[in-house]
């Protein structure tokens, strides 16, 4: 090659060098003048991120005020002062719509616990061979302890619930339970009720269910103070940080681990976490959280319907073993969607291990108005439990559904189930009666989307070990 050849190489080489890199910079430089400042894109980023983390303080905040503070309809609605039993006198129905998958086998007895002073102690008397559990969560919604039939037994008792590093002295028969990692608990009691004539043996036990401060153990239980004395969530409405102000607030007073220190100082680059001041952040940065916690919420709600987490076995979704630990699991997004906002805090799977799915074996979503559903479980093949088993009905929003014959579950303590001649059994899930001599066994849906939840109540080491699965579903086209 010559010389001229080779200089007109290098200029044509040159040409082509300089036209690529022109055509690559102008559409990133034209794209970056209508793009947002970059502070602003990095904010939502880190929001979108942090969202399913911080739902737990957020969620938990909202319902704690509400169950304090708002006092609505006691036979639907949580309402108590602070270290006071509230406790439900019927059965979850449709009438209830605080979402949460409440089931409709078991009453809850639920109360908010502060223990940041000192120990509070629960005391129950001797259940029988009634199926109960007291499970007790941080604000985080894992469960640290749990109060149960299968846990503690069925005779009377009373178990202190106390701050990591009580050091303190106890009354004689008072035993400790795990340390709480926030001084916040929520306690979630289930007593099964079988039937609604056995709601008034249930009431007696309630009654005897109680919460005693440690400074109060041996005075009268109506010396317990009667404090509502907790702050209000930030409404939205009024402010676009919101959601952050009541996270931020809720994680200072309940800090989370020091192992999760690395997240919380990755959220902290924009204000996010325990003694982070949203006020002092940049106003680029103010929008896209603002815009992080609209979008991340409505992703939120998405993904609750659509019931993540665990494996999927059969088309049902099956509950993780690491269910109620999830955070100790490093399981941010599952403890932040299912866990928290659509259970709002679960039973250990050895108390209750559940079965949920909300599309049918085509992997679409189950709706009432285009299909009719049927669950054959085979001879021999019924959940494996010590307690029992149930299938609820749920809508989109995490809701029993309202139907024309009341029934929200169905399982194997329902008085009209008919077996089939071979033994096996057919669950008809569908928004019409599937006809006369079947309605024993219909579950009704709604007129539209829905989901299911298979409960095990104390199941046995076959669904433990994950040898017994529920069978799949059956699509029956109109």
């Amino acid at each position: 090659m010559g010389i001229l050849q080779a200089k007109r190489t290098v200029l044509i080489a040159a040409t082509i060098i300089a036209s690529v890199i022109t055509s690559g910079i102008q559409p990133a430089l034209a794209e970056s003048e209508n793009a947002q400042p970059w502070r602003e894109e990095y904010a939502y980023s880190v929001g979108m991120a942090a969202y399913p983390y911080t739902l737990p303080y957020l969620y938990m905040s909202q319902l704690r005020w509400m169950w304090t503070n708002i006092p609505r309809d006691p036979e639907y609605y949580p309402y108590a002062p602070i270290n006071h039993f509230y406790h439900a006198n019927k059965l979850a129905d449709a009438t209830y719509r605080d979402g949460g998958t409440p089931n409709n086998d078991t009453v809850y007895s639920v109360a908010w616990i502060y223990v940041g002073d000192e120990p509070v102690i629960l005391s129950h008397p001797d259940m029988g061979e009634r199926n109960f559990s007291f499970h007790l969560s941080g604000y985080t919604s894992d469960v640290f302890d749990v109060v149960s039939q299968r846990a503690t037994g069925a005779a009377a008792g009373h178990y202190a619930i106390v701050r990591e590093g009580f050091d303190g002295r106890l009354p004689d028969g008072v035993k400790t339970l795990k340390a709480t990692p926030t001084p916040w608990v929520l306690l979630l009691g289930r007593t099964m009720v079988d039937g609604k004539g056995d709601m008034s043996n249930v009431s007696k036990l309630q009654d005897q269910f109680l919460l005693t401060p440690l400074s109060y153990w041996g005075t009268p239980q109506d010396s317990v103070p009667a404090s509502r004395d907790v702050w209000p969530p930030y409404k939205i409405k009024q402010d676009p940080l919101a959601s952050w102000r009541t996270i931020n607030r809720a994680m200072t007073e309940n800090p989370p681990p020091a192992t999760e220190n690395a997240l919380l100082n990755f959220f902290a680059e924009v204000h996010i976490g325990p003694n982070q001041n949203l006020d002092t952040l940049d106003e680029d940065s103010k929008r896209g959280l603002a815009r992080a916690a609209r979008d991340a919420h409505k992703l939120a709600i998405r993904a609750r319907a659509d019931t993540p987490g665990g494996d999927i076995v059969n088309g049902w979704r099956r509950n993780p073993l690491e269910a109620g630990r999830l955070g100790a699991a490093g399981e941010y997004f599952t403890r932040g969607i299912v866990q928290s906002f659509k259970g709002i805090a679960p039973n250990y799977p050895e108390e209750g291990r559940y079965f949920g799915r909300s599309r049918d074996e085509y992997g679409q979503f189950f709706d009432g108005s285009k299909a009719s559903y049927q669950l054959t479980f085979p001879a021999g093949q019924l959940p494996p439990v010590d307690a029992f088993w149930s299938v609820t009905m749920y809508g989109h929003d995490a809701n029993l559904v309202d139907n024309s014959i009341d029934r929200y579950s169905i399982g194997d303590r329902s008085p009209d189930l008919t077996y089939n001649d071979d033994g096996s059994l057919t669950l008809y899930l569908q928004y019409q009666s599937p006809g006369k001599g079947l309605e024993g066994n219909w579950l009704p849906a709604p007129d539209g989307r829905f989901a299911l939840t298979l409960r095990a109540y104390r199941p046995q080491e076959p669904i433990l070990n994950g040898t017994w699965v529920p069978p799949e579903l059956q699509t029956v086209e109109p």
